[in-house]
């Protein structure tokens, strides 16, 4: 469990790394869904991983050169308190929080100017809300109308994402450990939607059985809008409107993962709506099987970001070849692009407080290195549209197997193998339907 002095040490880490200036962040607005109803509150990732505070209205001024770090958020109200729910207040959060001071937002007018006086630079988020673009370009141009007085404005404006993105990529213990606990939440979801499928039945009630785990076991929301596509369904990569009949014979494919105290899962698994897979279904599915084998057999310290990607594509490229669905050599077929017909996404990303985690791909133009304490998920697929020059048999086949992996010091921790995803694992659960 995260405690305030995990908080005060990332916060004095970024600090340490701007060395002189000012960073301001803000977390995320309410926002609104219709009339006076809002959507569930979640916090910006960035604010939450250097403060821990997951109230809306408040912004965070760090002080780097004097290492101090204060907090404005919302005054204690114990009228609001009846209304929507407990708030810390400054004084409460400036003490739980770790800050060294604390004040309520409606002073942040007044006291910003002051914080940015004689600051050598100035770094927060730019360009990732242009209201609050606005708002801070306002207290920058008030520091500079003091000019006369003998006080300097910032003179670099600097996106302070760059160092905190770099931060976040790498998981300690802690994080580590939160994120095992939404992968094993997660595989037991899905353990339980291979369960409660049956033909005749429809995508939303799988959906349900998911939501259903996640919270049973703490998680607090789905780290992303579950997918749940049937037959032709998923072949639509983001297809979420999850209201279609199962039917006998399809492939069911369920992209969903929990969020578990701001960090996500993030799984994929494809099987039979009946609980066997045909010999076309079966064929297709052993390919992507292999090449997710092969994606994750390239993860280690030192390996390409990309050696993954590369590695899924051969396999399902010398598949579809084999299957007829491709022709020529598997490096004709790379090199013409052929294969994007049936395969068009990358084979994963970060993983994290977001479910598309923060962090460069590349570095100076090249592929980063992996390196202990990423974590990152590989996700190959094979999406089939009926099409003249594919074979029927393939028509409206979907699949993707998507695990998530923790990279160590020594190769590879796979968070998430505890859901079924071999041909024979799954059918031996799903014939335990209704036992």
């Amino acid at each position: 469990m995260m405690t305030h002095e995990h908080f005060i040490a990332r916060r004095t880490r970024l600090m340490q790394q701007i060395g002189e200036g000012v960073a301001i962040l803000s977390t995320a607005p309410e926002q609104v869904r219709n009339r006076d109803s809002h959507y569930p509150y979640r916090y910006d990732s960035s604010f939450y991983y250097l403060t821990g505070f997951t109230e809306p209205e408040a912004v965070i001024v760090l002080l780097a050169q004097s290492q101090r770090a204060i907090l404005f958020c919302r005054e204690k109200d114990m009228e609001r308190e009846i209304w929507d729910g407990f708030r810390y207040g400054p004084v409460a959060a400036a003490e739980k929080f770790g800050f060294d001071e604390a004040y309520p937002i409606s002073e942040i007018n007044e006291r910003l100017p002051k914080l940015m006086a004689n600051q050598s630079s100035l770094h927060y988020a730019l360009g990732a809300d242009a209201a609050w673009d606005t708002r801070v370009l306002g207290w920058l141009n008030q520091v500079r109308d003091l000019a006369r007085t003998g006080i300097h404005a910032p003179a670099q404006i600097r996106d302070v994402r760059t160092l905190i993105d770099e931060m976040r990529l790498f998981k300690d213990d802690i994080e580590l450990a939160l994120m095992r606990r939404a992968a094993d939440i997660s595989c037991t979801a899905h353990r339980r939607a291979m369960l409660a499928t049956q033909p005749g039945g429809y995508e939303y009630q799988v959906e349900a059985e998911l939501l259903h785990e996640f919270r049973q076991y703490g998680a607090q929301s789905p780290a992303y809008t579950s997918i749940v596509a049937g037959g032709a369904n998923a072949c639509v990569l983001h297809y979420v409107d999850n209201n279609a009949p199962l039917n006998d014979g399809d492939l069911l494919l369920i992209d969903a993962g929990c969020e578990l105290d701001g960090y996500a899962a993030d799984i994929t698994r494809t099987f039979p709506v009946n609980g066997r897979f045909s010999g076309a279904q079966k064929e297709v599915y052993e390919i992507v099987l292999a090449a997710q084998s092969a994606a994750i057999a390239t993860v280690r310290p030192q390996a390409k970001w990309n050696d993954g990607h590369d590695a899924a594509v051969r396999v399902l490229v010398q598949g579809m070849i084999d299957l007829g669905l491709c022709h020529g050599t598997v490096d004709g077929v790379i090199e013409s692009g052929d294969f994007r017909r049936f395969y068009m996404h990358r084979t994963g990303h970060w993983l994290g407080l977001d479910v598309h985690d923060v962090g460069d791909y590349k570095q100076a133009d090249e592929w980063r290195a992996l390196q202990t304490g990423m974590v990152l998920t590989v996700e190959p697929g094979c999406y089939i549209r009926p099409a003249d020059n594919v074979p029927e048999a393939f028509w409206n086949i979907g699949i993707r197997i998507e695990d998530d992996v923790h990279v160590t010091a020594t190769g590879v921790e796979v968070l998430t193998a505890a859901a079924p995803k071999t041909v024979i694992d799954i059918e031996q659960l799903m014939q335990q339907r209704g036992q």
